[in-house]
């Protein structure tokens, strides 16, 4: 099979949604349906947005059998009833993250994608910055030598006003950790990819700097302004910014800060890798930018070329040097790499794309984090043995 061969469907037509439609044409995939949580309302934003034909229900996509694969950009609380559901119908899926809400049901949504034999990954996209992709390679190759320390940053400020709303606000939609699972997760997954060690130990303190925001009566879309409508005051307890501390499993220690309400920053993360030789550092404002520092020499900073970069990195690049690539295109880097693998039939014995086991690790560290903000010191990530 090839990919023009392969229907996808994507339930959930929100900002995120809509990027993987627009991801999934770049690789010639036919995009047969998508999913809205109202379908009259589906139906209008597809005809603004240019999206393919709205069908009713999740269920009427999983009753048709030349859906192949299912995409899942809905609520958090949604994703676990409706993994199962695409899997139990022999579909493969690619889910938004976080993976669920709970390490419980990440364990199960794993185990089940296990048994299906179907390709099931986790939409960990901003691996796929080829930068990323690069530093993980040095990391690898033990260029930079052994890493000691791990840091950075995920800011945002599309929530610093107490009259913005998301549904990542309400617990009950987007669980109980705001921030971390939302932006936290992606830094923590890039930060696991790039190192290639598992967090083993962190010491954690979360925030909620904007207790009280004033919801409007309708839905708001993420990075949406909520508008002038009526509103109600409602309590807030979810972090809107946390400051965590990491111990990986092979020594490096780690220092991460995350937050939703950072005035001016629209979507800046960092990551900096410091090895026993030389550094990284990576900023996705700068997507195509990787400074190396070194201690008897001159820094560098270097550009993303296709004819300089590492094979993995090269890869997933398809704009000459210069022509930056963005947040879209990790979309597409990542799905290339998953419908190589539906095209194939079945996923590799060694998967090059963030898989459900991936996104059942985020959510044990994000737990271990929000343990340790309760009990206000060092708490272990519950892996299995």
């Amino acid at each position: 099979m090839n990919l023009a061969e392969i229907r996808a469907a994507v339930i959930g037509i929100g900002f995120v949604g809509q990027a993987h439609v627009e991801a999934l044409r770049r690789l010639g995939v036919d995009v047969a349906a998508v999913v809205g949580s109202d379908p009259e309302r589906a139906r209008v934003k597809a005809e603004a947005a240019n999206l393919p034909p709205v069908a009713d229900s999740l269920e009427t996509v999983l009753a048709d059998p030349s859906i192949d694969v299912v995409h899942i950009a809905t609520p958090n609380h949604l994703h676990t009833a409706q993994v199962k559901a695409v899997l139990a119908a022999g579909k493969h899926v690619v889910c938004e993250k976080p993976l669920a809400t709970t390490a419980s049901e990440t364990a199960e949504l794993t185990a089940c994608a296990t048994s299906s034999g179907l390709v099931a990954a986790v939409c960990f996209n901003l691996r796929f910055y080829p930068i990323n992709h690069e530093m993980a390679a040095r990391v690898r190759s033990g260029s930079i030598g052994a890493p000691r320390l791990v840091t950075g940053s995920f800011l945002q400020d599309w929530l610093l006003l107490d009259t913005d709303w998301n549904w990542r606000l309400d617990p009950s939609a987007g669980g109980q950790l705001q921030v971390l699972g939302d932006i936290g997760s992606h830094w923590l997954d890039l930060a696991r990819f790039v190192t290639g060690q598992d967090v083993v130990e962190v010491m954690a303190d979360l925030h909620t700097f904007v207790p009280v925001r004033r919801r409007p009566s309708g839905p708001v879309e993420t990075f949406a302004a909520a508008g002038d409508g009526e509103t109600t005051p409602v309590e807030v307890n979810g972090d809107d910014a946390a400051t965590v501390l990491l111990r990986f499993a092979d020594g490096a220690r780690g220092a991460m800060h995350v937050s939703q309400v950072a005035a001016g920053h629209k979507n800046s993360l960092n990551l900096e890798i410091h090895g026993a030789a030389d550094s990284l550092s990576w900023t996705s404002e700068s997507p195509d930018d990787l400074w190396i520092g070194h201690r008897g020499r001159s820094n560098e900073r270097i550009q993303r070329d296709p004819s300089s970069l590492d094979p993995s990195a090269a890869a997933i690049t398809t704009y000459p040097v210069g022509h930056v690539e963005g947040y879209g295109d990790t979309f597409r880097g990542m799905f290339s790499r998953v419908y190589a693998h539906i095209a194939a039939g079945q996923p590799p014995s060694e998967p090059d794309y963030p898989t459900f086991s991936d996104g059942h690790d985020a959510l044990l560290v994000t737990e271990a984090i929000a343990r340790s903000h309760k009990s206000q010191q060092w708490e272990p990530v519950a892996r299995e043995d």
